[in-house]
C-alpha cells in the first residue's frame, strides 16, 4: 500500500502542475502567498573534469536550479524521482515542520523510483540556504542546489546578486570512494600530492615527529581524504560573469556544497564586505581570506572596479586544487594565491605540544559513559605555565571570556531567523578581524602566503568565528535551564570509522532534548580532521569572543584538537539529525539523533528509523591479487563496524597451497578476536593430501603500526606473525612479514627425542603504485624464493 503522501503528490501532478517549472500564485494557505516549484532528479551522463561519467542531475543540471522565494511565502515543492533508486531532499538550514526536513526514514519518507513527494512549508526566515539529497552519497553525485529566500524588506544597498555554489567532483562512484577509504588505500594521497613519505619526513628533520605519530597509531596529519580531479563554482572550474558593470555592488551568495572539501576563499581587488553567515545577518566586516566549511554559506558585497574584473578564487583546504569566478570585464584583478598546507610542519608542531592522539572511534563497551575520561586523556596535555598561557592568550578556545551567568536574554523563544541589518555599524576595515592573541600568530596584514612552519599554539588558530558578530543580542538569560552535553569527535583512519565519544551512530541511543531549556553542546575534536557539524531544523549560538552577540549558525566547523561550544533553545518537536557534513564521515558513523521525545508522526509508520541508522553500518567488500613469478595470493574481505570476513588463498609454484577463512569481531579499533579454518597441502609438490585445522586468536594493531596475529590451532600449535608496510618515497613502499609457529607434540607425534618443532615463514618486498588499482611488486619469500609481478586491487 503506497503512502498517502505519494498518492496526493501523484494526484496533483495529474492535474498538470508538473508541467510548470515555476509558478507563483496568491494562495490561501494561512493567507500566505504560495510559490510552487517542480524539480526532477535523474541519472545522467555528465561531463566534469573533462570526462563523461554517470552522475545525478536535478532538472538536467549540476548543481540543480536556484529555488527563489520571498520571506513570508508558502513554499510548495514537488520532487520527482526518475532514477532507479530511492532518493530524498533535505532543505539545509530551513526552519520547517519536522515531517518535511527530508532525512529518509527518520522524519520523511524516501522518494521511491517513479514517485513524487510534495514538500510544503511556510518560510519564516530569509537568507542563503541550499538543498541536497540525504540518501547515501547522492549529494556527491550531483543532487544539490541553492535555496534563496529574499527578505520582505531590503536591508542593505546593492545592485545585483549572484549565487555561487562551490562543490567537489569525483569521476568515481562515491560508494567506491568510501570503499577505498575503508580499505586504507593510499592512492588518493599519492595522486593529489599530499602524502608524506619517509624520505620527505627525514629531509625535513621530522623523523621524531613521525615516530610520535606512529607510536599513537597514526600515519600523519591528515587534512582531506578524497582525491578530486576538479573543484567547481556553479559547475565550472572557471566561470565568467561579464554582465556586471563598473561601480555596481553585487551581493554574492556563496554556498559550500562540497561532499568532503572545505575551501579557502580569496578575492581580487578591494576587500569585500561580509554581511551574512548561514543565512543570518552579521555585523558587516571587510574580510578577504575566509575559510568556508562544508555546508556553510557566506554572503559578501563586492564592488565591481572601474577597470578590470575581480577574481574570486577557492582553494581546497589541502591545497589539491582551485577554481575561480570572474566578475566584470578587462584586466584580471587576481585573487591572492595561498600556499599548500605544510603537513610535515604540522606534525613537527604537534610533536612539541605533548598532544595525545588516537582516541577510540569504536569502544569496547559502547554503552559505558567515558566521555569525560576521554576528554581528559586525549588532546592537549599542557601543564603549568603552558596551560596558563593558553588560558590567558587563547581564551576563546576555552571560552574563559564567556560570562554566561551574567548574560541577559531577549525572548528565549525569539525567531533568530528574522534578525535584520538595520542600524548595523561596520567594524573598522583596518582592524585585525581574526583578533587572535596566541603566540606567533599571523594576521591578514601579514603576507598571506606566510603560513608554513607555524609556531606554538597557533597551529589551528585561524579556524575560528570571532569575525562573526550578531547585530542583536542572542544570549539566553541565567533563569533559563541549561543542559550541558559533551561530544568528543572521534575517528579511526585505519578502518575509516567516525563517531562521537567513541560510539558510532548505530551503537547509541538518541540524545534527548528538553523543550523550553537551553541545550549547550561542547564539541571536542580529538581527531586530525576538521568536522563541519550540522544540526537540522535549528539555529544555534556559536560561542565566541563576542559574548552576548555570538553569531547564530546551523553548521559549525570544529578544527582538529580544538573545542567549540554551541547552544540552542529547545522549541521544536520530533527527531532531528545532527552530524558531520563530510559525507564520508557521516556514512562512517559521526552522527546523532536529537530527539524531543514527542509522539511519532503516524505518516512514518511504514518507514522505520532503523533503516536510516543502518546506513552507517553497511558491509563493504574488497579484494586483492598479488600475481608474481614465484607465487600468487588472493585476499577477499567483507567488513562493517564490528564484523569482518576474510578469505586468503596462497599458491606457490612449488605446488604449496594454503587457504584460510576467518571471521573477526572487533572489540575496539585495534583489537579483534577471530576464528576459522586453515587448509594446507601436507606434502610439498603434491595435492594428494590436505590438512584442515581450526584456528582462533587475536589480531592487534600495535603502536608504530605493526599488524600482529597471535593464534593457536586445533593441533594446539601456537603461532605469532607480525607485518608492516612503509611508504619510503612517493608511490614507493616496502613491506615485510615474519611468522613463527611451534608444535609441542600435544596432538601431533614428534620424532623421538624432540620436544618441539618450529616453522618460520618470512617475506619482504617493495611495491610501486601505477594507479589506484595496480602496482608493480617485487618480493622474496623464504618458501618460494624471489620474483616480481603485479598487485591488483578490486
Amino acid at each position: 500500500m503506497k503512502n498517502l503522501v505519494y498518492l496526493v503528490g501523484l494526484l496533483l501532478i495529474s492535474t498538470s502542475i508538473i508541467a510548470q517549472t515555476e509558478k507563483s500564485v496568491e494562495g490561501n494557505v494561512d493567507n500566505l502567498p504560495v510559490r510552487e516549484y517542480t524539480i526532477t532528479i535523474n541519472e545522467a551522463i555528465v561531463n566534469k573534469a573533462g570526462k563523461e561519467v554517470k552522475g545525478m542531475t536535478i532538472n538536467g543540471s549540476i548543481p540543480g536550479p536556484v529555488l527563489e522565494f520571498t520571506e513570508g511565502e508558502y513554499a510548495v515543492i514537488y520532487v520527482k524521482n526518475e532514477m532507479s533508486v530511492e532518493t530524498s531532499i533535505h532543505w539545509h538550514g530551513l526552519l520547517l515542520p519536522n515531517f518535511y526536513d527530508g532525512v529518509p526514514y527518520l522524519n520523511t519518507p524516501p522518494i521511491e523510483p517513479g514517485h513524487t513527494l510534495k514538500y510544503e512549508f511556510a518560510l519564516k526566515q530569509s537568507g542563503t540556504y541550499w538543498y541536497h539529497s540525504h540518501t547515501l552519497l547522492q549529494e556527491q553525485s550531483g543532487v544539490f542546489g541553492s535555496f534563496i529566500i529574499h527578505p520582505k524588506k531590503k536591508t542593505l544597498e546593492y545592485d545585483k546578486e549572484l549565487v555561487l555554489m562551490l562543490s567537489d567532483w569525483t569521476n568515481e562512484n562515491p560508494m567506491n570512494v568510501l570503499r577505498n577509504l575503508k580499505r586504507r588505500n593510499e592512492w588518493y594521497g599519492i595522486r593529489k600530492g599530499t602524502a608524506t613519505p619517509l624520505n620527505q619526513v627525514i629531509s625535513r628533520g621530522a623523523l621524531g615527529a613521525q615516530l610520535n605519530f606512529w607510536r599513537q597509531r597514526m600515519e600523519g596529519a591528515d587534512i582531506a581524504d578524497v582525491y578530486y580531479p576538479a573543484f567547481l563554482v556553479n559547475g565550472e572550474e572557471s566561470i565568467e560573469y561579464p554582465e556586471f558593470k563598473p561601480g555596481e555592488k553585487v551581493r554574492l551568495r556563496i554556498i559550500n556544497g562540497g561532499a568532503s572539501t572545505s575551501f579557502w576563499m580569496t578575492f581580487g581587488g578591494k576587500d569585500p564586505l561580509l554581511i551574512s553567515a548561514d543565512g543570518i545577518d552579521v555585523e558587516p566586516v571587510k574580510k578577504n581570506k575566509t575559510f568556508i566549511g562544508i555546508a556553510e554559506t557566506y554572503d559578501y558585497i563586492v564592488t565591481i572596479p572601474q577597470e578590470g574584473k575581480v577574481e574570486f578564487k577557492i582553494m581546497a583546504q589541502d591545497g589539491s586544487g582551485t577554481a575561480s569566478a570572474f566578475f566584470g570585464n578587462g584586466k584580471i584583478l587576481a585573487a591572492k594565491t595561498l600556499p599548500r598546507p605544510d603537513k610535515i610542519g604540522m606534525m613537527k608542531e604537534m610533536a612539541k605540544m605533548d598532544m595525545k592522539m588516537g582516541a577510540h572511534a569504536l569502544k569496547y563497551r559502547p554503552s559505558k559513559d567515558e566521555r569525560f575520561q576521554m576528554k581528559d586523556e586525549y588532546g592537549m596535555q599542557m601543564k603549568g605555565d603552558a596551560m596558563g598561557a593558553m588560558k590567558q592568550e587563547g581564551s576563546k578556545m576555552v571560552h574563559s571570556k564567556m560570562k554566561m551567568d551574567n548574560m541577559k536574554m531577549q525572548d528565549p523563544k525569539m525567531d533568530h531567523s528574522k534578525m535584520k541589518m538595520d542600524g548595523m555599524k561596520m567594524q573598522d576595515p583596518k582592524m585585525d578581524h581574526s583578533k587572535m592573541k596566541m603566540n606567533n600568530m599571523k594576521t591578514e596584514d601579514q603576507k598571506i602566503g606566510d603560513t608554513n612552519e607555524m609556531g606554538g599554539m597557533d597551529l589551528f588558530s585561524e579556524y575560528n568565528y570571532d569575525f562573526l558578530k550578531s547585530p542583536e543580542k542572542t544570549a539566553y538569560g541565567k533563569d533559563v535551564p541549561v543542559k550541558e552535553i559533551l561530544l568528543n569527535l572521534t575517528g579511526n583512519m585505519q578502518r575509516y570509522i567516525w563517531s562521537m565519544n567513541g560510539v558510532p551512530l548505530s551503537e547509541t541511543d538518541n540524545i534527548k532534548i528538553e523543550g523550553d531549556q537551553v541545550t549547550r553542546i561542547t564539541l571536542n575534536n580529538l581527531t586530525m580532521m576538521h568536522h563541519p557539524m550540522h544540526l537540522h531544523g535549528h539555529f544555534f549560538r556559536v560561542l565566541n569572543e563576542n559574548g552576548e552577540y555570538s553569531p547564530l549558525k546551523h553548521t559549525v566547523n570544529v578544527p582538529p584538537m580544538q573545542a567549540v561550544t554551541i547552544e540552542f533553545y529547545g522549541n521544536e518537536y520530533g527527531d532531528w539529525f545532527f552530524h558531520c557534513h563530510i559525507l564520508y564521515h557521516l556514512m562512517g558513523g559521526m552522527a546523532r539523533v536529537m530527539s524531543y521525545d514527542t509522539p511519532p508522526d503516524a505518516r512514518m509508520k511504514e518507514f522505520p528509523a532503523s533503516i536510516a541508522v543502518a546506513e552507517t553500518d553497511l558491509f563493504y567488500s574488497w579484494g586483492m591479487v598479488d600475481a608474481s613469478s614465484q607465487n600468487t595470493t588472493m585476499n577477499l574481505v567483507a567488513s562493517n563496524l564490528r564484523n569482518q570476513f576474510n578469505a586468503t588463498v596462497e599458491y606457490g609454484y612449488n605446488e604449496n597451497l594454503e587457504a584460510e577463512f576467518t571471521y573477526e569481531r572487533y572489540l575496539h579499533d585495534y583489537l579483534r578476536v577471530f576464528g576459522g579454518v586453515n587448509i594446507e597441502n601436507e606434502i610439498e609438490d603434491s595435492f594428494n593430501e590436505f590438512k584442515t585445522v581450526a584456528v582462533a586468536g587475536i589480531r592487534f594493531l600495535t603502536p608504530y603500526l605493526f599488524n600482529l596475529d597471535a593464534r593457536i590451532d586445533s593441533d594446539l600449535r601456537p603461532r605469532v606473525g607480525i607485518g608492516r608496510n612503509l611508504m619510503l618515497f612517493p608511490k614507493f613502499s616496502v613491506f615485510g612479514y615474519y611468522e613463527y609457529q611451534l608444535d609441542f607434540g600435544w596432538v601431533n607425534s614428534l620424532p623421538t627425542g624432540i620436544n618441539s618443532e618450529s616453522e618460520t615463514v618470512w617475506s619482504a618486498g617493495a611495491e610501486y603504485f601505477l594507479s589506484r588499482n595496480v602496482s608493480l611488486v617485487g618480493s622474496y619469500d623464504n618458501r618460494f624464493g624471489g620474483g616480481g609481478g603485479l598487485s591488483i586491487r578490486f
